[in-house]
């Protein structure tokens, strides 16, 4: 890979969202919350209005190239990553075809910090964000079943789907006068369109409450950043987990996937040489905590990149809480 490639890949290092890894050279958002939506990612709460807000540390360490080989161009290269926001979701107390249906909002904003190669100076930019909506619909057909822990949330056991689509407005703080100027920046300039599908099955009680299976995709279309020309390909991208079900805890295995199925392109040609196609996975733990007396939930995730190409290796940690305004 060039120079001038690594560059335009570096640009792209910790934007991607939620779990901040680069993705194609421009650095596209991915549709959804920072943090990802790995358990109960098909489920609606009950009818209501309610907000958060979700905090993420990351830092970009190994960028690679197609083959998923160091690019001794960036062998130097460092970007780190503190970000967060406030998010709401409302669901209105109204059936749509048997399910539920709500809305979603979410507001990034952070710092990210970095440098190109050794000798050169540690750069900062702090701003916010590409703001992230979604309208979904989620139906269920399984049944609510109580804890067998006093005070903790009743058990959704059995199948829950949700479709979605979700779009993230490029207005966030964006900066192309260089490489590292637009890695730094908070914003895309990049619109993304993506509807997603989600499915969450929770089986009967068995190790102990539940065990959980849970899944959501994301197909992330973007128009062309109309600063430079460039055009990302279309990426699809999955966060799951396997989770257990013990009163107010909810505890298990989680990981995050992403495939980018079509080239990268500036003014219509694909970027040489190989349309600089990403794929990531990450993998890791998450613990939740539910507090139903205040009707709060507390998550921590923590993840690793453990394979990846035209891309770049992070770890990431993510603390996030939800709670019920009325």
């Amino acid at each position: 890979m060039t120079l001038r490639n690594a560059s335009r890949l570096l640009a792209g290092a910790l934007l991607i969202c939620p779990l901040a890894p680069a993705s194609a050279a421009e650095g596209p958002s991915i549709a959804g919350p920072i943090g990802g939506t790995d358990v109960r990612s098909a489920t609606l709460p009950p009818p209501g209005l309610y907000a958060g807000a979700i905090a993420l540390w990351a830092d970009a360490f190994r960028f690679v190239d197609g083959q998923g080989n160091l690019i001794p161009a960036l062998s130097d290269a460092r970007l780190d990553r503190v970000t967060g926001g406030p998010f709401v979701v409302y669901v209105p107390d109204v059936q749509v075809l048997g399910g539920s249906v709500g809305l979603a909002g979410f507001q990034p904003m952070g710092r990210l910090c970095g440098r190109l190669f050794a000798t050169a100076p540690k750069i900062c930019q702090t701003g916010l964000g590409d703001p992230y909506i979604e309208a979904a619909w989620s139906r269920s057909f399984g049944t609510l079943r109580p804890s067998r822990h006093p005070g903790a949330f009743p058990i959704l056991e059995g199948l829950s789907i949700k479709l979605a689509f979700g779009v993230v407005v490029p207005i966030g703080q964006y900066n192309a006068t260089s490489a590292i100027t637009k890695a730094l920046s908070s914003g895309t300039n990049i619109w993304d369109f993506a509807p997603s599908i989600a499915v969450t099955y929770t089986t009967p009680a068995i190790l102990a409450e539940g065990t959980e299976f849970s899944f959501k995709t994301y197909w992330n279309n973007y128009l062309t950043n109309p600063a430079t020309g460039y055009s990302t390909g279309t990426i699809i991208n999955t966060d799951f987990a396997i989770t257990e079900r013990i009163g107010r805890f909810q505890i298990g295995v989680a990981g995050y996937y992403l495939h980018q199925i079509a080239d990268d392109k500036i003014n219509g040609v694909p970027v040489a040489p190989d349309g600089i196609r990403a794929k990531i996975l990450s993998l890791g733990g998450v613990l939740v905590y539910d507090m139903p007396e205040h009707g709060t939930s507390i998550k921590v995730k923590a993840l690793q990149t453990v394979r990846a190409t035209s891309n770049v290796y992070t770890h990431a940690v993510v603390v996030g809480f939800f709670k019920k305004l009325r």
